[in-house]
């Protein structure tokens, strides 16, 4: 049954998830919100609403260790998995400098998260600094693609044609109603089913968060950027990425940590979150630099992801032991 739950809990998640977005898209078209503010909120939070409202889930129901495992975990998928699996299909390689800002903000964010995490519970006070730090990228990012135009903007416009078809005021609002509905839903479905899986097999509730829960929630962001890197928006795929992680760790943790204080497990503080670090700081020249990521590189960055999930599901505790 835990599987069940877990398996009909990413579908409605996700169908639910990119029905809500083209319900919002829809409304903000209406009121002609400019396709630059739709591309840089609706749907860069729309692809992150599943995490967001997983570990939210995962958080009131006390584990705070799945919530922060989720974060992690997605945030390494998006870097190996989803860049991994979306250059095998189509080698990608960003304008260089383009993500520059975003990187260093990205960079940054990564290791103000990490301390939070080593201080202690992050509470409401750190969660509305990452918040705040959240509108502050969005009002930068606002001004340079408004007033610069560019890349940006033409992106944006890219991203908001794959959630528009929706006319009549009759069809948005049953969208945003029947998509808030699916996706707490999915939410609780995917949590109850995860913390039962924890039990069964014995796992800690970060290794859950880490590994099928991060996989899950990454779906949106493996669609978008494979969509992308085939129709050689290249610079989308890698920025999708760069997005994604900012959100999982601004709005996401910021978010969860304004309702419930969050406080990451001995084994995320020793390992997951330094790994987190490590990748991010390698991905560096392919995110700014420009350097090219063809299939050779991508399977290696697949290889190192199932060589991680690997290690998970056998115990991270348990390797330090066999190879100390």
């Amino acid at each position: 049954m835990m599987y069940l739950y877990v398996f009909f809990g990413f579908v409605f998640l996700m169908g639910s998830a990119e029905v809500l977005v083209r319900g919002a898209v829809g409304i903000a078209r209406r009121l002609d919100i400019s396709p630059l503010i739709i591309g840089m909120t609706i749907v860069a939070f729309g692809t992150s609403l599943p995490e967001f409202l997983v570990s939210m889930d995962a958080a009131l129901a006390g584990s705070s260790a799945m919530a922060l495992g989720n974060i992690v975990g997605s945030n390494l998928a998006n870097m190996l998995l989803v860049i991994g699996f979306a250059a095998f299909l189509n080698p990608i390689r960003a304008n260089p400098f383009v993500l520059f800002g975003d990187s260093m903000v990205l960079l940054g964010s990564s290791v103000l998260f990490i301390w939070f995490c080593w201080l202690g519970p992050i509470d409401r006070m750190k969660g509305g600094l990452l918040l705040l730090i959240m509108v502050v990228f969005l009002l930068r990012s606002y001004w340079s693609s408004f007033y610069k135009g560019g890349f940006r903007e033409e992106n944006h416009l890219d991203e908001i044609k794959n959630f528009e078809g929706l006319k009549s005021l009759t069809q948005i609002w049953v969208a945003l109603l029947a998509g808030i509905v699916g996706v707490v839903i999915g939410a609780d479905l995917i949590v109850d089913g995860g913390v039962e899986m924890a039990q069964t097999f014995g796992v800690s509730d970060e290794v859950i968060g880490l590994t099928v829960f991060s996989i899950g929630t990454s779906l949106p962001e493996l669609a978008a950027s494979v969509v992308a890197a085939m129709r050689g928006h290249t610079d989308m795929a890698l920025g999708n990425v760069v997005g994604s992680n900012l959100f999982n760790i601004l709005i996401v943790v910021g978010g969860v940590a304004m309702v419930v204080p969050l406080e990451a497990p001995q084994q995320i503080l020793d390992f997951d979150l330094w790994l987190m670090m490590l990748v991010t700081v390698l991905m560096l020249p392919f995110f700014v630099v420009g350097w090219r990521i063809g299939r050779v590189v991508a399977v290696m960055f697949l290889v190192v992801y199932v060589a991680y999930i690997i290690a998970q599901a056998y115990g991270i505790s348990s390797l330090f032991m066999a190879f100390v």
